[in-house]
């Protein structure tokens, strides 16, 4: 007997569009019912072994950021401008053109870094330039399929939602993976879905590509027809059907998983907006992340609020920013893009380390690929697959630290290449998991998110 104005008729009826709505379709996009063969999915996990990092945030810059602009200094770059290289990288009748920007030796650890990155360059003793990652293709949408899920031929799950799947998460309160402002254009849903891990193992999304994120929410997030009240007592009944029916099954796997779902997702609707909410936050803080007008304001509030959900125990955050895909106009384009993300991740390391959080948060920022040291349209880069940078910062990887090298001129990767799947299989093991032994049984086989490939850099290590 439910003590309201809602019969047991009207509150199945209202299922479909109230809460039950916003359980299957707005928080885990996809139907709930057949989310899950474990019961509580989402709950704490152990790793393989301890771990150095208890969360991710990943920082993707879609459009393969310019390496020899920004990371990787190539003095014989700025000699040899204006010739044709003997490596073209597969493009001819290309000459080499220097980087219009200056690199100086940043803090104690001397870091070559450009001054594209003035505020970031402030906290070099933290990075670790990886300065010989590859890729398979110089496509976007291939490479940044695989960027995200270590396959660019079949949709896999993404590599948040395999660390979801293998860690769970710190809060029932709060998605264990949420993507902030995603980049869709390439890739898609696909880059935070779960594939066949079961369906609360994707991310949720908040904002979208190009989106203010001073008025983003997710999706579904608030309930148009019914109050609070009502929806807990609809739940109620809801539940107590699911829980009769499991009492008779004894054993319904996929019910326990509807029971947890709708639950979580009850709780999400307070907690979520809570954290979305930057009043509590000072307005120096505010200012350090460059939020209240002008070029930084959007990724500054991705930051903050990657912080506000790193230390409300979210397990896998990603941030999208969009636009490094420079053929042409790469001065003002890509200063442009600098300024956007400069003062705003320099300002989330440093609010890391002020919470103590940076030693086990681990920051990860790149592209799915680089861009050609030979010029393109006069006043650009093409893609380049075969050498670019990406770096690491906190939970547990070397500060100060430069590791693999492209040639001398920035084409390729000679020494300590890091192939995607490698990037995997160190992120992973970081967050104490065994990339090999991570597996997900589907189709009559174990799936991992390197497959067979991937090595861990053990050397970036602490």
């Amino acid at each position: 007997m439910i003590p309201s104005a809602l019969s047991r008729r009207e509150v199945l009826k209202t299922s479909s569009c109230g809460f039950g709505y916003l359980a299957l379709a707005g928080l885990f996009g996809q139907t709930a019912r057949a989310a899950t063969a474990e019961q509580h999915p989402l709950a704490t996990k152990k790793p393989h072994f301890a771990p150095r990092a208890k969360r991710v945030i990943f920082m993707f810059m879609q459009g393969g950021p310019s390496h020899v602009d920004t990371f990787d200094y190539k003095p014989a770059l700025e000699r040899d401008d204006g010739k044709a290289p003997t490596d073209t990288g597969g493009k001819a009748n290309r000459k080499l053109m220097k980087s219009p920007w200056k690199f100086s030796p940043a803090r104690q650890s001397g870091l070559m870094i450009s001054e594209l990155f003035p505020n970031l360059a402030k906290h070099a003793d933290d990075l670790c330039l990886l300065n010989s990652m590859v890729t398979d293709l110089p496509n976007h949408p291939q490479a940044a399929v695989q960027l995200h899920t270590g396959s660019f031929q079949f949709v896999r799950p993404s590599m948040g939602a395999w660390i979801l799947y293998g860690l769970g998460t710190e809060n029932q309160e709060l998605p264990g993976f949420i993507t902030i402002n995603p980049i869709t254009r390439v890739g898609g849903a696909v880059n935070f879905g779960s594939s066949f891990l079961p369906a609360p193992f994707q991310g949720t999304p908040i904002g979208g590509e190009g989106q203010n994120l001073a008025n983003a929410v997710i999706p579904n997030i608030a309930n148009r027809e019914l109050s609070r009240e009502q929806q807990r007592k609809q739940l109620d009944l809801l539940q107590s059907i699911n829980r009769d029916r499991l009492s008779q099954d004894k054993v319904n796997s996929e019910l326990e998983g509807v029971i947890e779902s709708y639950e979580l997702a009850f709780r999400m609707q307070t907690a979520v907006p809570k954290i979305m909410d930057f009043k509590g936050e000072s307005s120096s803080t505010l200012a350090s992340y460059g939020i209240g007008g002008g070029a930084t304001d959007n990724f500054g509030r991705q930051c903050l609020m990657a912080r506000r959900f790193a230390e409300a125990g979210v397990r896998f955050i990603e941030l999208g920013h969009a636009g490094w895909d420079q053929h042409n106009n790469l001065h003002a384009r890509l200063t442009a893009n600098c300024n956007q993300v400069d003062q705003p991740i320099a300002a989330l390391l440093a609010d890391l380390k002020q919470r103590d959080m940076l030693k086990d948060t681990l920051v990860v920022w790149g592209g799915e690929f680089g861009r050609t040291p030979h010029a393109q349209n006069a006043d650009g880069r093409d893609h380049n697959a075969v050498g670019y940078s990406m770096w690491l910062a906190g939970g547990g990887v070397k500060g100060g630290l430069r590791y693999g090298a492209t040639d001398e001129h920035g084409i390729r990767s000679v020494e300590n290449k890091v192939h995607v799947h490698d990037l995997h299989a160190t992120v992973l093991h970081l967050l104490g998991l065994d990339h090999e032994r991570l597996t997900y049984r589907y189709s009559g086989r174990d799936f991992r998110l390197t497959d067979v490939h991937g090595n861990v850099a053990k050397e970036i290590i602490t």
